[in-house]
């Protein structure tokens, strides 16, 4: 499996882009998630791009942004494409957003209506091989499993598709199994984090998250969380193994985290290749 380290968990860090692409290189990982705001401001460096990473044996797998849905048509249409020339930049065809900054429950009809026309035509803009990947995500019209799958049909364009974020399909009180069958043919990217019960899970709003003096009770290591992940890729191990998936660590000491989970998740998969072919 094609593993990222996303550049979000360094959002407090005082750390070189160069230093990261050292440690993802030498710790098993194959591309970088590239925070939207990190490749703006890595603009002002030429120098560092998509060939640059290559040097490291490295790729940029997506960007993750936020499309503002909200703004008027013309400065959607501006954000669209700085994010798409960056995309081009760093060489990927993976553009992250959320669907909106509402619930799908407190959503009206009207409001949705409004989003998937905005969503539509985001994708329509979008050139060659670039597609538009709407996470799975709380307070977003991606926030079941439900609505997600009416989301794919209502905006109905082959430039969508998503990035399954485990957890939060979890949270949503759906199995992470049966979600991922159902929605396979549209995934793209996988988002993998674990929280230690099911009463922390306001750790990982967005407030809370992006806070530097932000309350990070709660998160620990993939595997020993309350998000069964020893089942999620026993099932799935062969299809998961041909969709790139991010580690998004957001707690603190990132660096042995990552390097645990990046091993662990590749031994537990190298197993399972070797069960099914015994």
């Amino acid at each position: 499996m094609k593993l990222s380290l996303c550049t979000i968990t360094y959002r407090h860090h005082l750390i070189s882009m160069n230093d990261l692409a050292l440690f993802a290189s030498a710790n098993g990982f194959s591309s970088i998630e590239l925070w939207g705001i990190h490749a703006e401001h890595l603009s002002s460096q030429p120098n560092l791009n998509a060939k640059w990473l290559k040097k490291h044996g490295l790729t940029v797998s997506m960007i993750s942004d936020y499309l503002p849905l909200h703004a008027p048509i013309d400065e959607l249409q501006q954000k669209v494409m700085r994010v798409q020339a960056l995309a081009e930049r760093w060489q990927t065809s993976h553009i992250r957003t959320f669907a909106g900054q509402k619930g799908s429950v407190q959503t009206t009809p009207a409001e949705r209506s409004l989003m998937v026309k905005k969503i539509r035509q985001i994708c329509q803009w979008l050139v060659g091989d670039q597609k538009l990947l709407i996470e799975t995500h709380p307070n977003t019209l991606a926030d079941t499993l439900e609505s997600t799958i009416s989301l794919m049909k209502e905006v109905d364009h082959p430039a969508l598709a998503i990035n399954f974020d485990v957890l939060h399909i979890w949270e949503a009180k759906s199995d992470p199994v049966e979600a991922f069958l159902t929605l396979e043919p549209a995934i793209k990217h996988l988002h993998l984090k674990n929280i230690a019960s099911r009463d922390q899970l306001n750790v990982f709003e967005p407030a809370n998250v992006y806070a530097a003096a932000g309350d990070r009770v709660g998160m620990v290591s993939l595997f020993e969380g309350a998000v069964d992940y020893t089942d999620f890729f026993k099932k799935l191990a062969p299809k998961v193994e041909t969709i790139p998936g991010s580690l998004e660590w957001f707690g603190p000491n990132p660096d042995p985290v990552l390097k645990k989970d990046c091993k662990a998740i590749q031994h537990f998969l190298n197993h399972q290749k070797e069960v099914m072919h015994m």
